[in-house]
């Protein structure tokens, strides 16, 4: 067991070592451009740099298309069948209509489609004097029948949605309890956070943030936890769970970065399988004197933070000495050491989990997030991360592997205008 741990960790320092043999600011091989995709000379920016995103269809637009398009199919079946000689039909158009109407529309709107379908069907057998006729009366039935399954349909898919409704709601309470979003402002600090989960309708995953006001000064972590479903969310309760205790009581960050570990220990010790003795999480963990001009940093195996100045310079906070993750310290014998760096006013503390700098184009390039907001300035800490968000979709074209958990805490300059000058996040220069 002993060996395995010793594997998982040497694989693990391995992944370090070459994120930072790299460009020192992302995550995967250093690669020329990896992560960036300069536009085009002369192409036209969208609003944070990048392609532009194509313009989408307006929502109203294709609203009222869904709306019209069951009676324009019932007309046009109506049109069809006048039009043409009597052995074409137009039955699979009026069948057609009441089962477009039911996942779409209610009820009584299904319901009017299909008496529609039906007296148009019958109508026109009429008008050709051939209602009592086998073929007609055959026709008529089927569209009956379609009708009626198609308010079955519509009855199954009201159903779904309500229960999807109501596990919406349940994952919102849970992202609210496990994630809770951290005030805009803290102790003189201005906060924003943003969490996307990689899988379809997933509200969290195994990322997580938290940050809170203690005696000592704000604190905060930010980790990543090995694995995926509902086991990296237990993981990231414990975590939360502990962060939230060892904040109050350990009088240095080292001491709160221990009890993570130990309690990650006792959460392993009681699980099965892989997760028994492979289980990890990579975390930064940074705390903000109250009134300091500096913050200091614990980084067990995570992402390099990123600092944003006021004056669009940017410095990727690396640590001085690498660790293992969390969970994994027993298996180091160097103890944990805060590095402490300044932090000036006017600036920004990014912190994110490698869903950002690991997120890739159809090219394979990875994100490099210090590349793309080196000389950018932002109102704040919520435009810095809605801009980001932005970009990173246009990167992947709108889909993710990995969940993505980004935390920006911005120190506000003594003085300094309610708003600032906002830069696109790549430089038109290149």
């Amino acid at each position: 067991m002993a060996d395995a741990r010793a594997a998982a960790g040497g694989e693990r320092r391995e992944r370090s070592g070459r994120r930072a043999a790299g460009s020192g600011r992302g995550r995967g091989p250093a690669r020329p451009g990896a992560g960036r995709r300069d536009p085009a000379p002369g192409a036209p920016l969208g609003p944070y740099g990048g392609a532009p995103d194509p313009p989408p269809l307006p929502y109203g637009l294709t609203r009222r298309f869904l709306r019209a398009l069951p009676p324009l199919i019932i007309v046009g079946g109506v049109v069809y069948d006048v039009a043409t000689p009597s052995p074409y039909t137009a039955s699979p158009l009026f069948a057609a209509a009441p089962l477009i109407a039911a996942p779409f529309f209610s009820r009584l709107t299904t319901l009017l489609t299909g008496i529609a379908a039906i007296l148009a069907s019958a109508g026109l057998h009429s008008y050709n004097e051939s209602i009592y006729d086998v073929p007609s009366l055959t026709e008529t039935l089927t569209v009956v029948t379609v009708s009626a399954l198609a308010m079955l349909i519509n009855l199954v898919v009201r159903r779904s949605g309500e229960r999807l409704a109501s596990a919406r709601v349940i994952a919102e309470a849970a992202q609210r309890a496990v994630l809770p979003a951290p005030p805009p402002r803290i102790a003189g600090l201005q906060c924003a956070a943003r969490y996307e989960a990689a899988q379809a309708d997933a509200f969290i995953g195994g990322d997580l943030f938290a940050v809170q006001d203690t005696p000592h000064g704000v604190r905060l972590v930010v980790g990543d936890v090995r694995g995926k479903g509902m086991d990296a969310v237990e993981a990231v309760a414990v975590v939360i769970g502990a962060f939230r205790e060892a904040a109050e009581q350990e009088a240095d960050l080292a001491g709160v970065a221990r009890r993570l570990d130990r309690a990650l220990t006792r959460e392993g010790a009681r699980r099965e399988g892989l997760d028994a003795f492979e289980g990890f999480t990579t975390a930064v963990l940074a705390e903000v004197p109250h009134g300091g001009g500096t913050v200091r940093i614990v980084n067990r195996g995570h992402p390099p933070p990123l600092l944003l100045c006021g004056d669009g310079r940017l410095e990727a906070v690396e640590p001085a000495e690498a660790a293992l993750p969390l969970g994994m310290g027993e298996l180091s014998v160097a103890p944990d050491r805060a590095d402490e760096r300044p932090y000036p006013p006017g600036a920004t503390l990014l912190f994110y989990t490698d869903g950002l700098s690991e997120a890739r184009d159809r090219h394979g390039l990875f994100y490099d997030p210090a590349a793309r907001l080196a000389g950018a300035v932002f109102p704040g800490p919520e435009e810095l991360l809605d801009a980001l968000v932005d970009d990173v979709r246009r990167h992947t074209g709108g889909g993710s592997t990995d969940d993505m958990a980004l935390l920006a805490v911005a120190r506000p300059a003594r003085g300094a205008p309610e708003r600032r000058r906002t830069m696109p996040v790549v430089p038109t220069g290149g």
